[in-house]
């Protein structure tokens, strides 16, 4: 076997995962980039409205995607640049979810993959205060010039693949699993004849109509919610898909996001996480919210609970922390 695979990275144009504006592809042979793919489009029709908080993100606005085709028009063409490759991507069930959701609301079939999640396996060959593509690019010695390009993003998240398998001494990236005692992630296919839509997908045309409800009816509620109550602790979905990257880990809210705290604790369980109130010697993961960004940490810009666990880092104890957007893409 050889170290071959592709990397592949979405940028979506609001909330919805399958809202995809743009995609980059790196093709990996041998353990080198041999060829790379860019593609703009528009959003599934429904779902093209594009959030200034994406647009900040990524850049992309509507008019630079307003000639480009369809999700759907450009799935074959992304498809059979992957071809056989394995997926790898970093924060895998997004851009995991981007293919399958996008699939669904366009009414089109979605192949099966194999997968790895460089943010997993990173947690596992990296020690790092955070786990976002910045902060593991630099420790892999891969560079990353501007993040949430497609592209640079596909292309860092190779040369961190790359990296990990070298570590290990292997090559390929079903040897990285192996050498790890780790089963390889898979996707299954769907086919929109016989599949059930994803509860993700669900979820989110279900919250699309209950906002066109609410205008109609003049009951729409804007604004942030409020984080003041911190609400109990679900119990973690022991039936949740062990590759997911929260699955099995301690997770800690602080700050405000977009969303209540016990509705992202939900969340969070959903995936397999247990939630906890107060940064303990158990914490794994802490969620800033209040416009938190990876590299807040490298300028004191924190809450006491994020100080908290920087303390807690210095003294040996491994806790990630997860900016408001990295926690949104993971939980879909």
């Amino acid at each position: 076997m050889a170290l071959d695979f592709t990397a592949i990275d979405f940028e979506t144009a609001n909330g919805f995962r399958g809202s995809p504006c743009s995609v980059g592809l790196t093709r990996v042979r041998g353990g080198v980039i041999v060829e790379e793919g860019y593609w703009l489009m528009r959003p599934p029709e429904g779902h093209d409205h594009f959030d200034s908080r994406n647009i900040t993100i990524h850049g992309i606005t509507p008019d630079d995607v307003a000639g480009s085709p369809r999700f759907a028009d450009v799935f074959g063409e992304v498809n059979a640049f992957i071809g056989a490759d394995a997926l790898v991507a970093h924060n895998a069930a997004f851009d995991l979810g981007v293919i399958r959701s996008a699939s669904e609301v366009s009414g089109l079939a979605a192949p099966a993959f194999d997968y790895a999640c460089t943010v997993v396996l990173s947690r596992k060959n990296y020690s790092l205060p955070s786990y976002s593509l910045p902060f593991v690019a630099e420790a892999a010695g891969v560079p990353l010039r501007n993040h949430h390009d497609a592209t640079e993003d596909a292309r860092a998240c190779a040369g961190i693949m790359v990296d990990i398998a070298r570590k290990h001494g292997v090559d390929s990236v079903r040897g990285v699993f192996e050498s790890m005692r780790l089963a390889m992630p898979h996707a299954d296919a769907y086919d929109p004849a016989t599949d059930e839509v994803s509860k993700a997908t669900r979820s989110a045309l279900e919250r699309i109509a209950e906002m066109k409800d609410g205008l109609a009816n003049g009951t729409a509620r804007g604004g942030r919610s409020s984080w003041s109550t911190e609400g109990p602790n679900p119990e973690p979905n022991a039936h949740a898909d062990v590759a997911h990257p929260l699955f099995g880990q301690t997770v800690v809210f602080t700050g405000d996001l977009s969303l209540g705290r016990p509705q992202a604790k939900t969340m969070a369980a959903a995936h397999g996480a247990q939630c906890a109130s107060n940064v303990t010697l158990k914490t794994t993961v802490l969620v800033v919210g209040s416009g938190f960004a990876a590299a807040d940490l490298s300028n004191g810009r924190l809450t006491s609970k994020a100080k908290r666990v920087l303390d807690l880092q210095r003294r040996g104890q491994g806790i990630e922390v997860l900016s408001e957007g990295e926690f949104m893409q993971m939980v879909g």
